[in-house]
């Protein structure tokens, strides 16, 4: 280990916000599965009621996203992120209670607070990075959080099942909130906000209203959008059919689809890491140009493919480079946005993904029916090879060097 990752893990930040993510993720993915297989279990798989799952979870992205990454900026980052993690274990045990007195689908309640409480808080988390970890080190930061998401997408879900299988509902939701209540306790050890004095009563609608004229004057954000409406399109499109693609491409029973979830988030972690190592070598222009070709290819190479192997070694490809956008996404927005406009930067480009992730997922099932697997997972890697498109002119952002690097533009020949 080199000693800039030792100098970085010796962050104080970087330690508190590690263990804070550890048991953040640790509730969310018992939140996730337990929460899932009750409401199956109650309603005997009840279509509808399943679904309604994932509406209380992405419908806060689109409804606070940009009120949560205002409220970020105006707030003190710190003390926002506590109080989420408080507010978020409150209702937790405030569902617990209600549902020990019988009225069990309250389990929703605790989706949608918590969905909605994260809006508030991932924001003021990238500002607490903006402003804890050095410029150099930030790509090192996204690559830690990544890695860290990748390890839980293949533990989570064995975690959030056995906790429920084994001790039921009213258990689970008390890990969750057991989970939220320490996660506030570790983020009360980050260094002290630091009091801005040049802001003492700013107009909310002002203030949001800046944030979207300071994102779309700005043409490197105006292609970082085009980057997640293309992603999120291709995302969208492939998300729901991944089980037709085990069953009717490859002709396997439908259990077959969760190896290929598990080679993908093993993928994950081990891009994670690689990106990690590599964080100080390589800019993030190409990190997220890089893993968007590749995800072009991968995604192409599974439609056509027939066999399961080759499917497994594409989806393996997917997963590796996965990481790859995701953090070049997110350093690249660190190191274009001056601190005080982070979170509202957040609050207008995240929605453009969501949104067209759920447009295109809306409408895969019809799309399934009108058109074969194959072509529709062309028309989702030409939509990655878009995105990468989009990011070209960013190799191009003009970053001076006695200035934060928060302020760079990209050069007037892009």
């Amino acid at each position: 280990m080199s000693s800039a990752t030792i100098n970085f893990f010796k962050n104080r930040f970087i330690q508190a916000i590690i263990l804070s993510a550890v048991l953040l993720q640790i509730g969310i993915w018992v939140r996730n599965f337990a929460i899932l297989l009750f409401v199956m279990e109650k309603t005997n798989n009840d279509p509808y009621a399943v679904s309604l799952i994932s509406v209380v979870e992405f419908a806060p992205i689109f409804l606070f996203s940009i009120i949560g990454g205002t409220f970020a900026d105006r707030w003190r980052p710190k003390r926002t992120m506590v109080w989420c993690d408080l507010l978020s274990a409150l209702s937790v045990f405030i569902v617990l209670l209600t549902i020990v007195v019988g009225s069990w689908q309250a389990v929703f309640f605790v989706t949608l607070i918590s969905a909605i409480l994260s809006q508030f808080s991932q924001p003021s988390a990238m500002k607490l990075f903006k402003a804890h970890v050095p410029a150099g080190q930030l790509q090192m930061g996204m690559a830690m959080f990544q890695t860290l998401v990748a390890v839980f997408m293949i533990i989570g879900p064995m975690l959030g099942t056995l906790i429920y299988q084994r001790f039921g509902i009213e258990v689970s939701i008390l890990v969750m909130g057991v989970a939220f209540l320490l996660s506030a306790g570790v983020l009360t050890f980050l260094p002290p906000d630091k009091m801005e004095t040049n802001r003492q009563a700013p107009d909310f609608w002002r203030d949001m209203k800046e944030g979207f004229r300071y994102v779309f004057k700005r043409k490197d954000f105006i292609l970082l959008g085009g980057v997640f409406v293309a992603a999120g399109f291709a995302v969208g499109i492939i998300q729901p059919l991944g089980i037709f693609i085990v069953m009717e491409r490859l002709g396997m029973p439908k259990e077959s689809l969760q190896w290929l979830l598990v080679v993908n988030g093993a993928a994950m972690l081990i891009g994670g890491g690689l990106v990690m190592s590599l964080a100080k070598k390589v800019i993030p222009q190409k990190l997220l140009v890089m893993g968007l070709f590749i995800n072009a290819v991968s995604v192409i190479g599974i439609g056509f493919s027939t066999n399961w192997w080759v499917t497994l070694a594409f989806q393996f490809l997917n997963g590796l480079f996965m990481p790859c956008i995701h953090i070049g996404v997110n350093t690249l927005i660190l190191q274009f946005t001056r601190q005080e406009f982070v979170g509202r930067v957040n609050g207008v480009l995240n929605p453009m993904f969501m949104g067209a992730m759920v447009a295109t997922m809306s409408m895969a099932g019809w799309l399934k029916v009108q058109f074969s697997l194959v072509s529709m997972y062309g028309v989702a890697g030409a939509l990655f090879l878009v995105g990468a498109l989009f990011t070209v002119p960013l190799f191009k952002v003009v970053m001076p060097k006695k200035q934060d690097p928060a302020v760079a533009e990209i050069s007037p020949e892009a």
